[in-house]
Parts: structure tokens; C-alpha cells; sequence
């Protein structure tokens, strides 16, 4: 048995590698500067956890796993470098898994893109699961009714959900990569834009043996390779006779022209879920599974979405609050588009939390045009996400300059503490964003139990 050792484990990309480990049979322990649910779940397993990072968490003859949130004065990185202990990245850790998977004979598929990565690998996680496959997986986010963001089992199937943010994503050789979209995005680290995506994507689709793109999205046509493509028209997977109504959207998928999958219905509202299903019906198609079975078709129907993925929190008073972690422009347009469509503009209450300086920036006036959708519009302050503040880029001036907007300061107790009282009975209230304002529900919830 391998012994590893997490700086952060509490994570949700930190805790899930943690926890596949365990489940291999491997030795973990780990150290984070709060206790959660995920760091609960990974002491049942057996982890050692330590709550605050001290140098003598950190085990001899162990490797060390960090991610790019871990600087360089953390005194366990620090200690570990001591004594000459193996260091990797999450992403290194990841490609190791996924390596002895494929070894195993697995079959790898890698969920990439700018948008929606998350819950296409999840997606295909939860229908191989419930579909009676045994799957194992990495993801980004909780699958409904599974409630874990991996797991290791014995079936020949190992998804993963592949991170372009830092630019390691090229480290992996999946047997099949899917790219649900290219947008600009991360322009802290693609310092030229869409140049240096084009540019990481092409080198990963070169060390992947097959590759499964979104022919309708434009940035696709910049990279290069012999594609598989999925669409609404002029694709090798084709959604038809789309149907949207308030429980649901029903479509038919073509492959090459001839019907693949009939009426086939899921939950989720929005075009871009159905993407996500073509995405999804496309890659377990081509790695040889019958995706026509009744059982996989009712599985695409269970899925409820991934945990922060327009999830419900509550409902206080005939107001329902919603949690999503849409913190892009196109991600937070079609959440709004999705709601809109289920639920009625004029109900809809979006509350934004800007994430990082530099993409507020870079995005401005995409982020302008992202919230039509929505009857009212509340930007709070940004969440730096460790990024130092630049100057004249802040959630007020966004405000200024968003039409119809409104703001309001403080942390996420305050911001609920002045909106609660503004809220009438069938607003739909959707806290948008990858920062604290996750707790958005959790607060106003509070506050409404203090007022009464």
C-alpha cells in the first residue's frame, strides 16, 4: 500500500482523489484548515485528518499532494521538501489513477471544455451507476442520490472530469476526450487568450485516441484533429424534435442520420443540457455500450443535476432559493435562459458574486449582456480567490455600469440580511457564482428564522 499525504484535503477535487484512494486500498491522511462533510466522509473511511496545516502533519515516506491553491510558505509544503518527499500536483495524481485504470482495462473518458465538464462527467457517472455498470469516477461535484464525487468499483468504465484551468489537462491520454465548448476563460493563466487554449486543447487531443466535439460552438473550429461531433445539425450525433415543457425536455438523438436513441427525457431545463446529454450519449455510444437500453434511458431521466448546479436549497415562504456555480458569462446565461424558461422571467431574482478581479475584468462586457434573463439583478462584492484587488474592477462599479442593478456590500450574512426583506412569495431567488456565495440559502434561511 502507497502511502499519500493531502495538503487541503477538504476540497472538492482534493477530497474526491482522497477518497478513490481509500477505496483502492491506499493509506491517506490530510490536513485542512476547517472540518466539513467531505473531511467527515474521508475520517469514516479510515483517513487521518488533521484540522490546520502544521509541518508535522505531514508523514515520512509519503507522497504529498497539493494543487494550485498551495503556496510555496505553507509550512507542510515546506517540511515536505525537507524531506525529499515526492511532490505531486492533484492533476499528477489524477493522471496516475487514470493510468493504472487503463492498465486495469478500464476505459477512460475525460470530460473537458470551458463549460458544463462537470456535469457531463457526472452525468455519465451517474448513468453507468445506475444503469448497473460499476463505474468508476472522479468529478467535480456530488452526484444526486449517489452523494459522492467518486468512487473506485470493478466495472471497466473510469470517468474524469478534466481540468483546463492551469493548463494540466495535458497531461492525460483518455481512450475518449470529450470538449463540450471553447471560451476564453482563465486569462490569469492563458495570459493570450483563446491563442493559449487552442493551443493546450490541441496538445491534449493529440495524446487522446478518440475525440468527441461540439460541432455548433464556435471556438471548437479553431483546434485540429479527425473529430467525432454532436450537435442540432451537421454533426455525427444529432438532437431532434426538441420538447420543452415545465417537467422536462424530451428529444430524439441520431447517429449518422439514423434514429440512436427515441424519446429520450431528462429533468434538466435549457439547450445546453441537452448538449450536455448529446455530449454524454455520444461518448458511452462510442466506447461500444448500447445507450438505446431502457435502463440507461431512465437513468437520464433521474438525473436532478449536480450538486451547485442550479440546486435547490430551500423554499422560506413560497420563495425557493437556488445554488449554481455558474461564474462565466455563457454558464450564468444559460442558468438564467433555463430558468426563465421553467419558471418565468419576471420571477427570477439573480444574485451575483463576481469570481476573481481579473476575470470580472477580461469579461465585462460579456458579463453585461448574461443576466437579460433575470427580473432583477443583485451583484455583491467580488471573491478574489486569493487574486490581489485591481483597481476601478469591483462589484460596485459592475453595478454602475450593469443597467437596472442593484448592490449590495458585505459578506453573504449581510447581503442576506438586506435582501430577505425585499423578497415577495414565488420569487425564485438564484445565487450565481464559484465563491461564498454558496451560502447565499444557508444565510437567508438564518435570518428568516431570526425575523420570525
Amino acid at each position: 500500500m502507497a502511502k499519500y499525504h493531502f495538503i487541503a484535503i477538504g476540497g472538492i477535487g482534493m477530497s474526491g482523489l482522497a477518497k478513490y484512494l481509500l477505496e483502492d486500498g491506499e493509506i491517506v491522511s490530510g490536513s485542512d484548515i476547517c472540518d466539513s462533510k467531505y473531511v467527515e466522509k474521508l475520517r469514516k473511511l479510515g483517513a487521518e485528518i488533521y484540522i490546520g496545516h502544521d509541518s508535522k502533519n505531514v508523514p515520512e515516506n509519503s507522497t504529498v499532494i497539493i494543487s494550485t491553491a498551495i503556496r510555496e510558505n505553507n509550512p507542510e509544503l515546506i517540511r515536505a521538501r525537507e524531506l525529499g518527499l515526492k511532490i505531486y500536483h492533484r492533476s499528477d495524481l489524477l493522471k496516475e489513477i487514470a493510468q493504472k485504470a487503463q492498465t486495469d482495462g478500464k476505459c477512460f473518458i475525460g470530460f473537458s471544455g470551458t463549460h458544463g465538464k462537470t456535469t457531463t462527467s457526472g452525468l455519465a457517472s451517474y448513468v453507468l451507476e445506475k444503469s448497473g455498470y460499476e463505474p468508476s469516477f472522479v468529478d467535480g461535484g456530488i452526484l444526486p442520490d449517489i452523494n459522492t464525487n467518486a468512487q473506485h468499483k470493478s466495472g471497466k468504465y473510469f470517468i474524469a472530469e478534466l481540468d483546463e484551468s492551469d493548463g494540466t489537462i495535458v497531461k492525460y491520454s483518455p481512450d475518449i476526450l470529450v470538449i463540450n465548448n471553447l471560451e476564453e476563460d482563465h486569462l490569469d493563466y492563458y495570459k493570450n487568450g483563446m491563442a493559449d487554449l487552442v493551443k493546450t486543447f490541441n496538445e491534449e487531443i493529440s495524446k487522446s485516441k478518440k475525440v468527441i466535439v461540439n460541432n455548433d460552438n464556435a471556438g471548437i473550429a479553431n483546434l485540429n484533429g479527425d473529430f467525432i461531433t454532436f450537435g442540432l445539425k451537421n454533426a455525427d450525433y444529432v438532437a431532434k424534435n426538441i420538447v420543452y415543457s415545465k417537467d422536462g425536455t424530451t428529444f430524439d438523438i441520431y447517429y449518422k442520420d439514423k434514429t440512436l436513441v427515441q424519446f429520450i427525457k431528462i429533468q434538466l431545463a435549457g439547450i445546453h443540457n441537452v448538449y450536455n446529454t448529446l455530449a454524454v450519449v455520444s461518448a458511452l455510444n462510442e466506447s461500444g455500450l448500447d445507450v438505446s437500453l431502457d435502463v440507461i434511458k431512465k437513468a437520464f431521466y433521474d438525473f436532478t443535476g449536480m450538486g451547485r448546479r442550479f440546486q435547490k436549497i430551500c423554499e422560506i415562504k413560497g420563495i425557493e432559493i437556488y445554488d449554481d456555480y455558474a461564474h462565466h458569462p455563457t454558464e450564468i446565461k444559460a442558468t438564467l435562459d433555463a430558468a426563465a424558461l421553467k419558471f418565468g422571467k419576471e420571477n427570477i431574482v439573480a444574485v451575483f458574486q463576481p469570481h476573481r478581479y481579473t476575470r470580472l475584468k477580461s469579461l465585462w462586457n460579456d458579463f453585461k449582456s448574461a443576466f437579460n434573463n433575470a427580473g432583477r439583478v443583485i451583484v455583491t462584492d467580488v471573491y478574489a480567490a486569493s487574486e490581489d484587488e485591481i483597481e476601478g474592477i469591483s462589484g460596485l462599479n459592475f453595478s454602475k455600469d450593469l443597467p437596472n442593478s442593484e448592490y449590495i456590500s458585505g459578506n453573504m450574512e449581510q447581503v442576506a440580511k438586506t435582501l430577505l426583506p425585499t423578497l415577495n412569495s414565488g420569487n425564485i431567488v438564484i445565487g450565481l457564482g464559484a465563491g461564498t456565495i454558496t451560502a447565499l440559502g444557508k444565510n437567508i434561511q438564518q435570518e428568516a428564522l431570526v425575523l420570525n
